[in-house]
């Protein structure tokens, strides 16, 4: 039975109970405390203790798995806490710009967690189970993590740009670096600070840097430091950042990276989104891959389907041009008259493709077509196609490849920046009233 409910129903029995019952037997009556509260009210959405307690288990389980010590109880209630205010506040946003996840789209998610983690669905269902997690708070749980990322990614395409002229920068900067390709796993606290803060508040925050640093020169667990300090989102996962590109840290991190062996600390680094301290927990050296890929020139005629062509007119017209193709009549003249694609002035000419550069259909068609060779008619979600192999080759993507890292390292760089002040924001302008007090 439900908390409320038990509680509810012992409030009844107490008022209607006989008047006539003794002191004794009243004192010998227990009385019942609802364990169930408000903790917290976001806007216009409230936390309860249980889902406080629950989420407390989680960080609980989470940091013992890593071997790591647990901070102050205390500590971590009050981390944890703001972590599900956060949290509230991202959705609710969300729900405002109307961002959503279809079910489709949590089972795929959940499908291919299973599939990781090399289960099939009834096994992964069965583990969930005896780990004492609900499958459909889990698929809660997943749709919730999908909408934030989808409304981060939305303030980040909105906020962040890489240009080409960056790139070649970072690459540059790459080449004469001994930082080189290293990736890094390292524990952070991160105490934030903002454009709108005055010199009194900025040496206050300055202060309690310091203070977490001592703590942790005094040899206090860096995860205990971690969730008493940090205003990173991960400060009661222990402040991990797991494997990363030192490249995505900035030149002024990796400078200062590079140097620390495994288990060294560095001072206090200030940046614009506040003071920083690092440990050093892990290097390793990738070495930049050579990417050689087979790629293929083709040019196609498509037929679409739509209000005008039904399927059926689409199809007819798409075997005339295939008997008028195997009549001998030329390919790119016909594309230039009759296909209904973009590539039609050129002669359905498509230029050079990679694997995944296409549709399902249209790239298992090509894939087995011989130079030269013009298919039959192929059905995709575009319309109908005829295709034709010009050649094949086999290519050197490797700087193409790093031209790619390169531009989602400066962005990944770029969108830390934006993530943490978007967030802050969020978290100033909701209405928040924490009730942590009220149960003393």
């Amino acid at each position: 039975m439900h908390n409320r409910s038990y509680s509810y129903i012992v409030l009844l029995l107490m008022v209607f109970m006989p008047s006539y019952a003794t002191a004794q037997e009243m004192e010998s009556i227990p009385i019942v405390k609802p364990i169930d509260h408000i903790v917290a009210i976001v806007n216009e959405d409230v936390i309860t203790r249980q889902e406080l307690n629950e989420a407390i288990k989680v960080a609980i389980d989470r940091l013992q798995l890593q071997g790591m010590q647990l901070p102050d109880q205390h500590v971590l209630q009050n981390q944890v806490l703001e972590s599900i205010v956060t949290k509230r506040v991202q959705l609710q946003s969300a729900k405002e710009v109307g961002l959503s996840v279809g079910e489709s789209e949590v089972d795929e998610t959940v499908q291919r967690i299973a599939q990781e983690n090399k289960l099939s669905l009834p096994e992964f269902y069965a583990v969930l189970e005896k780990d004492g997690i609900s499958f459909n708070k889990f698929r809660e749980e997943i749709r919730d993590e999908m909408i934030m990322a989808r409304l981060k990614e939305r303030e980040v395409k909105h906020q962040v740009n890489v240009t080409e002229g960056e790139v070649d920068n970072f690459l540059r900067t790459q080449e004469t670096s001994a930082v080189g390709n290293d990736e890094y796993r390292l524990s952070h606290i991160l105490i934030l600070v903002t454009e709108n803060m005055n010199s009194s508040q900025m040496e206050q925050r300055s202060e309690r840097a310091k203070m977490a640093l001592a703590k942790l020169k005094e040899g206090v667990e860096f995860s205990q430091v971690a969730a008493e300090f940090s205003d990173a989102a991960d400060a009661s996962k222990g402040g991990i950042i797991d494997w990363r590109p030192i490249d995505q840290m900035g030149p002024k991190f990796a400078e200062l990276l590079e140097s620390l062996q495994p288990g060294d600390l560095t001072q206090i680094v200030q940046s614009p989104s506040g003071f920083h301290i690092f440990k050093l927990l892990g290097r390793r050296t990738q070495e930049a891959p050579t990417v050689i890929i087979d790629q293929t020139h083709p040019r196609h005629i498509l037929i679409k389907i739509n209000e005008l062509t039904s399927e059926n007119d689409a199809k007819l017209k798409i075997n005339q041009l295939k008997e008028r193709l195997d009549r001998g009549e030329n390919f790119e003249e016909l594309a230039k008259l009759y296909s209904e694609d973009s590539s039609a002035a050129s002669g359905g000419d498509l230029g050079w493709l990679s694997p995944g550069d296409t549709v399902a259909a249209f790239e298992q068609a090509m894939n087995a077509l011989q130079p030269g060779q013009i298919s039959e008619p192929v059905q995709s979600q575009f319309g109908w196609h005829i295709i034709q192999v010009l050649e094949r080759r086999s290519q050197d993507v490797s700087l193409d490849r790093r031209r790619q890292a390169a531009r989602q390292a400066i962005r990944t760089r770029k969108a830390d920046v934006v993530v943490q002040e978007w967030l802050r924001q969020l978290r100033d302008q909701a209405y928040v009233e924490l009730r942590l007090d009220d149960e003393q």
